[in-house]
Parts: C-alpha cells; sequence; structure tokens
C-alpha cells in the first residue's frame, strides 16, 4: 500500500514543497497537494489545518506543512485536535520526531533548510518508526492534556 502524504505551504515555502511534491511521487508515495500554487502572499494557517485535518481524518497517512520558518506552520497545525507536529530543519529532530513522539505532521522551513537536506530530513522522518515503550505512556499524555483543554 502506497503511503498518502499530505502536503501543504505558504507563499514563502511554495517551491519546496513543489519540489518535495515531486520527490515524494518518484520515492513512490502518493502526495495530497494541499496547495499554495503560487508566490502571491496568502495566510498559511487554512492550509495548515487543511493538511492536518487530511491526517487526522486518515485521508492521509501523515502531513507535511512547510513556510517560511516553519513556526506557524507548526503552530497551526498543533491546532486541529490528534495532531502532533514537529518543526524539524535538521535530521536529528526529524527522527527523535517520529521515534519519541509519534509525531504524524512534520513542519519544515524552507528560509531555513535547501532542497537536499530537505528531501534527507522528509525521508528520515517518513522512515524512523515510532519506538513505543515509554513515550507510548509520554504521547498518551499528550493526548490527555490536549482532551481536557478541549472539554
Amino acid at each position: 500500500m502506497t503511503a498518502r502524504i499530505a502536503i501543504g505551504s505558504d507563499h514563502a515555502g511554495v517551491e519546496l514543497k513543489d519540489h518535495l511534491v515531486a520527490w515524494l511521487r518518484e520515492a513512490g508515495y502518493e502526495p495530497i497537494d494541499h496547495g499554495t500554487h503560487g508566490s502571491e502572499s496568502v495566510d498559511y494557517p487554512p492550509v495548515m489545518a487543511g493538511v492536518a485535518r487530511s491526517v487526522v481524518a486518515g485521508e492521509a497517512d501523515r502531513g507535511i506543512v512547510i513556510g517560511g520558518s516553519g513556526q506557524g506552520e507548526q503552530l497551526a497545525a498543533n491546532k486541529v485536535r490528534g495532531v502532533r507536529a514537529a518543526l524539524c530543519n535538521d535530521l536529528y529532530t526529524a527522527r527523535l520526531a517520529r521515534a519519541h513522539n509519534d509525531a504524524n505532521v512534520l513542519a519544515v522551513g524552507a528560509r531555513v533548510v535547501g532542497t537536499g537536506l530537505a528531501e534527507e530530513i522528509v525521508e528520515r522522518w517518513l522512515t524512523t518508526p515510532f519506538e513505543g515503550g515509554r513515550h507510548t505512556r509520554r504521547v498518551e499524555q499528550i493526548h490527555d492534556i490536549e482532551a481536557e483543554e478541549t472539554r
């Protein structure tokens, strides 16, 4: 079964998003492109929420959000209940976001990393399994906090 990857960006990340859509397809994934499709300035929160909702709804297996720094995109994605978005602009955090936090959305800063490193980050994040064990308890505690806050 081909993994479906929801992906979206703001205007600052559109070039990297377009590159990664092609790269994902070539690597055997099924990218689901939520936009943005041009370099005109856009408000990113609705795009990132669309990516996040796609993951939570099961339309995508994981999501990737891209902006200039990735900060705002991560924040917006994390407002969707059930999302664990992690900003990863290096390989170490990409690995730990999956291994320890079971992150289901990856945020990347297009003005922070180049295309080569972005490919490596995405590959590391997509191929690193969740370790479980003591980390399962911690992820469950995050879910509990989320549930308490949304009552």
